[in-house]
């Protein structure tokens, strides 16, 4: 059984890994910005006070992340370890040589590194967003952790590598045997439709750190 101080750990644990304070998580999924307070936690009359499925959900849908990579937070007792993942540009991320036809990336001239709690993907590395094509959401020097491993549905938010070189960062919409359609993440950029014989490979966003 989960325990109140489990949940509220995840929590707060999902706020760093995004560079969010407790308040600043709430906000960016919509709630009140004293909604997970710690004075928040218990109330005046000592009961325990639980964040509810939507609060859950709503922070889930603000950072990305899914029910599973949340509970993994809720069982990592003492801290998430730490691992060193690939990192490249997403302006050079569009270059060849840099991927694998896997989309796994690699290494040497052009990658970096950064630190990063470990997600236990082997595989996963580091976008580092260039330029305003998908504001709001992501900003201008936003890291995307990436899998190219990990499962993609509806509603994912995705990088797209096609054959021809160009990369992309948008939401799975709808994906057929053969096209995919990617909702923009900023509305002054056009939705597009994509043969699936164009993708050089896909990955989920995984994580975002701001």
């Amino acid at each position: 059984m989960l325990s109140h101080e489990q949940i509220w750990t995840a929590i707060d644990r999902l706020a760093e890994r995004h560079g969010f304070s407790a308040s600043g998580l709430a906000r960016r999924a919509g709630l009140d910005a004293t909604s997970f307070n710690r004075s928040k936690r218990i109330g005046p009359d000592g009961r325990k006070r639980w964040p509810s499925t939507e609060s859950v959900s709503k922070v889930l849908a603000a950072t990305g992340a899914s029910l599973d990579e949340f509970l993994r937070l809720i069982e990592a007792r003492d801290g998430p370890a730490r691992t060193m993942i690939p990192l490249i540009g997403m302006t050079q991320a569009g270059a060849g040589r840099l991927f694998t036809d896997e989309g796994m990336p690699t290494g040497g001239p052009g990658w970096e590194e950064i630190e990063f709690p470990d997600l236990a993907d082997d595989r996963a590395f580091a976008l580092e967003v260039q330029g305003d094509s998908m504001m709001p959401l992501y900003r201008d020097g936003d890291v995307l952790i990436v899998s190219p491993t990990a499962g993609v549905r509806k509603g994912d938010r995705v990088v797209v590598r096609l054959a021809a070189g160009e990369v992309l960062a948008k939401e799975l919409k709808r994906k057929t045997a053969r096209t995919i359609e990617l909702a923009s993440l900023n509305p002054d950029h056009a939705d597009r439709v994509v043969n699936v014989s164009d993708i050089a490979w896909i990955g989920r966003v995984m994580w975002v750190r701001q």
